[in-house]
């Protein structure tokens, strides 16, 4: 099993009309605009939970897709291209004073899905507005990696070759955000804009994604009958991965005091997940190789170390009871087992083997596509 956190996902933003505030010298222009801020309604309507539509509708305006996650995706796939033109062209004319006032107009505003503020505002999401296309972009392209994410835990039950996939796409997606898009974006920003503006933020969660990869990666390692010996190298690459996060997230701690301590636990409490199960196969490896007593010490170590690092929520301490419960039971066999007939010492915490961690999945690169029309402007 693995720990769900779906918060990335949860952006809210407020309504854009992007013909009112760029003046529009053709019809044709004019009719781009509306379609973008048409597209931009229905997105945004749908992740605000604000949208009149029944889900036979949805359904049905959809072309058949049945996955809230998938019609999102959908959506977004349909708005970024225009958006992705519209950014273009007006950097075209950028220095233009009218351009910069009628980018004002849009009032663009997002939620931090990532804030702690976020969730303790009693009169819903804080927002944040920002007079800057890339802004709009930013965010947009944040919720496409997030929505990415989630669906690839949707299908993990059934397909686990297309969920892998999802989620290295998603990596791709935060990579591009981390180093192509978020970048030219800071000098823009002051000290209470969201979260998922920060490039290093992007970072860790391209980091998550890719251990989520590896994690379904392993699903599928254990079902095709893999070594003991591979699985616990490929869990202590997932927990690596992990602890890159998290030393990244860290970082940025020092910047921003309201991280989500939700998304510090999630971080911590995956790592640790994989840590213990790379253990106990470490444990099953050293039985096969003849070694049960330092099999034996191994599992107590990792039952000590993860008691000490039981997650707050209560969904996460469900999961690690069940590995804890897998935990105790491998080792009181092993213990029995040791007594009656190898009778081998069991040595102390100290020096114990840890395999180095093997990480075998990359991102996915994310290729942006732009509808290619020339607009022109009232300037």
């Amino acid at each position: 099993m693995m720990l769900l956190y779906p918060d990335p996902a949860k952006l809210k933003t407020k309504k854009i009309v992007f013909e009112d505030a760029y003046a529009a010298r053709d019809s044709a222009t004019l009719e781009h605009l509306k379609e973008l801020s048409s597209r931009r309604k229905v997105l945004e309507e749908s992740i605000n939970e604000s949208s009149s539509i029944t889900p036979a509708i949805a359904r049905e305006i959809s072309g058949g897709l049945t996955s809230r996650y998938q019609q999102d995706l959908q959506r977004l796939e349909q708005y970024l291209p225009l958006l992705e033109n519209l950014f273009f062209q007006v950097n075209l004319v950028s220095s233009n004073l009218h351009m910069i006032q009628w980018t004002s107009k849009l009032k663009i505003r997002w939620s931090s899905a990532l804030s702690s503020s976020s969730f303790f505002n009693l009169g819903g999401p804080k927002f944040c507005q920002i007079d800057n296309l890339q802004f709009e972009h930013g965010m947009a392209l944040f919720l496409y990696g997030a929505i990415l994410r989630e669906r690839a835990v949707e299908i993990l039950p059934s397909d686990m070759v297309q969920s892998a996939t999802l989620f290295r796409e998603a990596a791709g997606v935060f990579h591009y955000l981390a180093c192509e898009v978020l970048p030219t974006l800071q000098p823009a920003l002051s000290a209470e804009t969201p979260l998922e503006t920060i490039p290093s933020i992007s970072t860790v969660m391209q980091l998550i994604c890719l251990a989520e990869a590896q994690a379904v990666t392993i699903r599928k390692a254990e079902g095709n009958g893999s070594t003991v010996s591979l699985l616990a190298k490929l869990h202590y690459g997932v927990a690596d991965l992990l602890g890159e996060a998290a030393q990244v997230l860290y970082a940025v701690t020092g910047e921003r005091k309201d991280i989500s301590s939700r998304f510090v636990d999630f971080i911590s409490s995956c790592r640790a997940l994989h840590t213990l199960r790379g253990q106990i196969y470490v444990a099953e490896s050293l039985k096969i190789a003849g070694q049960i007593g330092v099999g034996v010490a191994v599992l107590r170590e990792a039952l000590i170390n993860v008691k000490n690092k039981m997650p707050g929520e209560e969904s996460w301490i469900a999961v690690f009871k069940k590995e804890i419960d897998h935990l105790s039971d491998t080792l009181r066999k092993l213990e029995h087992e040791n007594e009656f007939v190898w009778h081998e010492k069991i040595p102390s915490g100290d020096g114990l083997p840890f395999p180095q961690g093997n990480k075998i999945v990359n991102i996915i690169p994310y290729h942006p596509k732009r509808w290619e029309r020339q607009l022109a402007f009232k300037i």
